[in-house]
């Protein structure tokens, strides 16, 4: 099992000529499977597709480790509009 980083696209409605993008993360065995479970996760109108997908086996030097029975996810969410600008 792999962790996944996956880049949806989807319509932003029928009166405009544009797509919204969301990026959602999900285990899977392989990429198509990735993929189909990321399709599950768009919260945008209509159906999604993939514009992009990257197994995560490492990050700045990390490696990523799964590991099962972990527990609730995390909530903690920092906000970037609640950061002053000289930290950015």
């Amino acid at each position: 099992m792999k962790l996944y980083a996956v880049l949806l696209g989807g319509s932003s409605g029928s009166d405009r000529l544009a797509e919204d993008h969301e990026t959602v993360f999900v285990v899977a065995e392989d990429d198509q499977s990735a993929k189909r479970l990321a399709k599950k996760k768009w919260a945008g109108r209509g159906r999604a597709h993939v514009d992009a997908l990257l197994a995560l086996e490492a990050v700045d030097g990390f490696g990523v480790e799964l590991i099962t029975g972990v527990g609730a996810p995390s909530t903690h969410l920092v906000s970037m509009n609640d950061v002053p600008h000289d930290e950015e």
